[in-house]
């Protein structure tokens, strides 16, 4: 592998830069494994059948971010959309990472050729989002299929969602970095599954006791599912939106930055 990516460095056939390098790469390894990534995109929409189908007759409508009613499965399906980014980038930039950093010993070879430590951080980070984007696109896809998406702001939901996997899956690198063994992996649940249940994804914000309502509107994945729902479904589009998405940039840049400082204190220590 060496080799390879030392003949490919000269052309930088993707972007132009030579993080690229490293999406090609995993990109030709997981042709083969394609069936691995495409079953991720199944758990959301199980979520949406079995809840926001089967609940949803039971629960009728919930209030808007405008006040005024909406379908409880229009409610939940932006949510599961955030979810869909979240999952697809925090999973491949974690359990895949760690693997590649501790047993593997891939960067060990890539850092033989020109590539430094930022090149692989912001390489596997791209890798990263560019799975959650495909799930996010074929989950945004059956949103519309089922008649889910109710604005033309919708346009942007997939803009949103690459926005959102890129910042999950570079705090999912930098978090990985700090991991010492495969059981230090119960923190990555801790996180993601108390987020899932309790961003807002299946209750309004105004469900919760006023301190929890602070502690949730701090986590990452409230932010976008507040983004995504005021998109698809036009309730709620004002300035706010640029605070949520403002909130994500931050997040992705410091993510980027621990993630190579880390690489770089691990690799070329």
């Amino acid at each position: 592998m060496t080799a390879t990516l030392a003949t490919r460095v000269a052309p930088l056939p993707l972007a132009g830069s030579k993080a690229g390098l490293l999406v090609e790469r995993n990109l030709m390894v997981y042709r083969r494994l394609w069936l691995l990534i495409v079953s991720g995109f199944f758990e959301p929409v199980f979520y949406l059948f079995s809840i926001g189908i089967g609940l949803g007759a039971l629960v009728g409508t919930v209030a808007g971010a405008d006040g005024r009613p909406i379908g409880y499965t229009a409610f939940v399906a932006p949510a599961l959309l955030a979810a869909s980014a979240m999952n697809g980038a925090v999973y491949d930039a974690t359990f895949n990472i760690f693997f590649k950093l501790k047993y593997a010993k891939t960067y060990d070879a890539v850092l033989a050729t020109p590539l430094g430590p930022a090149d692989v951080a912001l390489g596997e980070i791209a890798w990263a989002q560019l799975r959650g984007t495909i799930y996010s696109a074929a989950f945004l896809l059956v949103m519309l299929v089922m008649g889910l998406v109710r604005s033309w702001w919708a346009l942007l939901a997939l803009p949103a969602t690459v926005l959102i996997g890129f910042a999950f899956a570079a705090v999912g690198m930098a978090a990985t970095s700090f991991m010492r063994s495969w059981q230090d992996f119960d923190f990555v649940q801790l996180a993601i599954l108390p987020m899932f249940l309790f961003s807002t994804t299946f209750y309004p914000l105004g469900t919760y006791p006023r301190p929890l309502q602070l502690f949730v509107e701090c986590t990452p994945l409230y932010h976008g599912i507040e983004l995504l729902r005021a998109l698809s479904t036009g309730a709620g589009i004002g300035v706010e939106l640029v605070g949520h998405a403002a909130y994500f940039v931050v997040l992705a840049a410091l993510g980027i930055s621990v993630s190579a400082q880390r690489l770089e204190r691990l690799l070329l220590k």
